[in-house]
């Protein structure tokens, strides 16, 4: 359990570096000026990613149990590619 808690920590602390998520905080906690604003801005920001991350792994351990594995790696793949297609494109 251990491993599992730190891999996952990784892979998420990784991910979310500079992400739109912190970019936004960063934006907040630079524009309010009361004392405890930075504070707030923490708990809000930490609250709000902890919901996010409540519903995508309910909805990953619902998938798990309903959708065979080589179904949800096909789509999931499928998605990528159309997600790189659609880059490509509009990117010219």
């Amino acid at each position: 359990m251990l491993r599992l808690f730190l891999t996952t920590f990784a892979l998420i602390f990784v991910a979310e570096l500079g992400d739109k998520t912190q970019l936004a905080a960063l934006a907040l906690a630079g524009k309010e000026r009361a004392p405890l604003a930075p504070w707030v801005i923490f708990v809000a920001s930490a609250l709000a990613l902890t919901c996010t991350s409540a519903i995508a792994v309910g909805a990953g351990a619902f998938l798990a149990r309903t959708v065979p594995a080589h179904v949800i790696r096909w789509i999931s793949g499928l998605l990528f590619v159309a997600a790189g297609a659609w880059i490509l494109i509009r990117g010219q």
